[in-house]
């Protein structure tokens, strides 16, 4: 049985993507087994054309110039690193629907599903986190 991480990402702000992809993309390099729920606000970090301008929050401007010095990956290539590792990315349907958006909106490879299709692969998860 392989070890499994299950994150619910419901916060659509940079700092939100950066705690989601640091957390998958170790988790996947160290043989666990992850999926990604987003929902509500966390959609934009798999929307192909919000996740390149996530907000900041209001003070903090000066971090975006910290993040490019210390050589960390944009939130697109950290998409795509997640997605070279086998993290699975789920789009939550009912949010799609109520927002208006489709499947083609978002990066390749999103499996849209519901509540009941993240609970299935987190009803035996290791570790759930939300962010």
């Amino acid at each position: 049985m392989s070890k499994k991480v299950a994150i619910i990402a419901s916060n659509g702000g940079v700092f939100d993507a950066y705690k989601v992809f640091n957390i998958a993309t170790a988790a996947a390099a160290t043989d666990f087994e992850v999926a990604i729920f987003f929902t509500f606000e966390g959609l934009n970090l798999i929307h192909k054309e919000a996740n390149g301008q996530l907000s900041m929050p209001a003070g903090k401007e000066h971090i975006a110039a910290g993040f490019v010095n210390a050589n960390i990956p944009s939130i697109p290539e950290l998409v795509g690193m997640a997605q070279e590792m086998d993290v699975k990315f789920i789009g939550c349907q009912m949010t799609m629907d109520v927002m208006g958006l489709g499947n083609d909106a978002f990066v390749d490879g999103v499996e849209v599903g519901g509540a009941v299709t993240f609970l299935e692969f987190a009803k035996d998860a290791d570790i759930t986190l939300t962010f």
